[in-house]
């Protein structure tokens, strides 16, 4: 019987509870994305050697840079359609009726991704609040190595799509030109927003008329997300009920998951995030970027 999910996030007490409970799957989502050291610097690795040295009991690995990504797209990270999300699901054993908990290693924004789509075609899924950092320090156990038993064989989830939880560059253009309702949220750290900083992609800078509200700044230094009371303060210094709907970016959304996830646990639901991000966007010189707070 597949574990009943108490919400998008829990804790390392609850899974610990729980892990190994039939059909509930922990899956490690870390990728290494490096700081880039000059603009168009976009370097980017599977985090699978590093789930391979320690990871959670029984989790396993899933590739933000291969299977769980649209490879054929011109962007990095791009998510895969519905079905090939479905497949590489299947692959690591996640199948109709499945729960997955997703963590990483970077402080939750690639479990945060990981949880992101899944929502989107309605897999049920949560984010381990802290990651591997907040499990091994409550003192549970971690593993090494691979496990030379492959996945157990599942029925594919059959997926749901849900088109509202993105927006495409045309959306996004609208809602900068003012030609259709809409908030623009940049989660990017402050320094990327500004400009101030080197950037993986060909320009510098935000989309005109964003806000700032960086991902990480979402997570205490534990990498835990912020408390209720925080977290709403610093959402509603920001955004108000009338700033809808909300549409998330930064690079390549993966941040922007992060933020995502902040806003759901506070219990909106008209966020969407837009995939594309900067790093195609600013591929084109004619669609303006914005320096500066």
């Amino acid at each position: 019987m597949t574990s009943q999910l108490p919400g998008p996030l829990v804790d390392d007490v609850w899974l610990a509870a729980h892990l190994g409970d039939p059909g509930l799957v922990v899956l490690d989502a870390t990728a290494l994305l490096p700081s880039p050291r000059h603009d168009g610097d976009h370097r980017c690795a599977s985090g699978r050697p590093a789930w391979a040295e320690r990871h959670l009991p029984g989790s396993r690995h899933a590739d933000l840079t291969g299977d769980f990504s649209d490879r054929d797209a011109p962007y990095h990270f791009t998510a895969p359609a519905p079905e090939a999300l479905a497949a590489a699901l299947a692959r690591l054993g996640v199948g109709e009726g499945d729960a997955v908990v997703a963590y990483d290693s970077a402080g939750g924004i690639w479990a945060a991704r990981l949880w992101w789509m899944l929502r989107a075609i309605f897999v049920p899924a949560a984010v381990l609040d802290g990651g591997l950092e907040a499990w091994e320090a409550a003192g549970h156990p971690l593993s090494s190595g691979v496990d030379a038993d492959p996945p157990p064989a599942v029925t594919p989830v059959t997926p749901v799509p849900r088109p509202e939880l993105w927006s495409d560059i045309d959306e996004v253009t609208a809602i900068s030109r003012g030609e259709r309702p809409g908030t623009l949220v940049c989660a990017l750290p402050a320094a990327g927003f500004e400009g101030t900083a080197p950037t993986r992609y060909s320009r510098r800078g935000h989309i005109p008329t964003s806000r700032s509200l960086p991902g990480r700044e979402l997570l205490d230094p534990t990498g835990r997300v912020l408390p209720d009371s925080e977290l709403t303060a610093r959402v509603d210094a920001l955004l108000d009920s009338a700033d809808s709907p909300v549409v998330l970016y930064c690079g390549g959304g993966i941040s922007a998951a992060a933020t995502a996830l902040a806003l759901t646990l506070l219990g909106r639901e008209d966020v969407s995030l837009y995939d594309g991000s900067l790093e195609e966007w600013s591929e084109d010189p004619a669609r303006p970027l914005r320096l500066g707070a």
